[in-house]
């Protein structure tokens, strides 16, 4: 399982915004094939900030399907107008798991 993080930083007072249009898109990544979860995190310390945190069954199922799907031109359209620069994404593997 591949976890996608993007850091998303956005317009100051566009916050209500921007988490109304990931509220929507949440549609999107559900029944995108290969994600198993999508969940969004804000910054205590910068507010603006957020993380989206997506996990895949594959580097490919983002990247190919995903990427180049309807959805994410749609997912994009209802987001990137509150972003104040692009998003900053990775993909990461678990290394390790502890209680």
């Amino acid at each position: 399982m591949i976890l996608e993080i993007a850091q998303i930083d956005v317009k100051a007072g566009t916050e209500s915004d921007f988490e109304a249009g990931i509220a929507k898109a949440a549609a999107y990544f559900r029944t995108a094939k290969g994600c198993r979860s999508f969940a969004l995190r804000r910054s205590i310390e910068k507010p603006q900030r957020y993380r989206l945190l997506i996990e895949w069954d594959t580097l490919e199922d983002h990247t190919v399907g995903f990427v180049n799907s309807q959805d994410w031109k749609d997912y994009r359209a209802l987001v990137s107008p509150y972003f104040e620069s692009p998003p900053s994404v990775e993909h990461t593997e678990l290394s390790l798991r502890s209680f």
